[in-house]
């Protein structure tokens, strides 16, 4: 079976960090896998409102997630604090992947890296859209 492998950009356009609660953790003592994206999303939505913007109105439009891929670098405990660090690759008319990068803090292991594949999309007619200019300016996207 081929294995995921995420390349990282050469530099990231937003940081932040998220504790690990007791919630997160899972029967084998460290974080849960699926929990894992929800801390991811919750970096995206971070990473959206740095730029002054929401998942529901980028410019007039909104994002929603196609896809996601995870590769998973080390366990992650109870009380550390992770790194999450965004940038963006691989735009095309419609979107974009969200490349991010988790580490703890303390000691600046890697937990794990990924890509989450976003489109634009109107939620008045329910489809999808192209991406606005301004927001690609705004990333320094090709």
């Amino acid at each position: 079976m081929a294995r995921i492998e995420i390349t990282l950009p050469e530099h990231y356009l937003f940081s932040t960090e998220l504790p690990l609660y007791i919630g997160h953790i899972n029967y084998g003592g460290h974080l849960d896998n699926g929990l894992l994206l929800t801390l991811v999303s919750e970096a995206r939505v971070r990473f959206y409102k740095h730029l002054g913007y929401s998942e529901l109105d980028v410019e007039g439009v909104g994002t929603v997630v196609a896809d996601a891929a995870v590769q998973y670098k080390s366990e992650a405990f109870h009380g550390e604090t992770m790194v999450v660090e965004m940038g963006a690759a691989d735009a095309h008319k419609y979107g974009f992947d969200l490349v991010w990068r988790m580490s703890d803090r303390a000691s600046g292991r890697e937990v794990a890296r990924g890509k989450t594949g976003v489109i634009f999309f109107d939620y008045g007619p329910r489809k999808i859209a192209r991406m606005p200019e301004a927001f690609r300016a705004r990333l320094g996207l090709a």
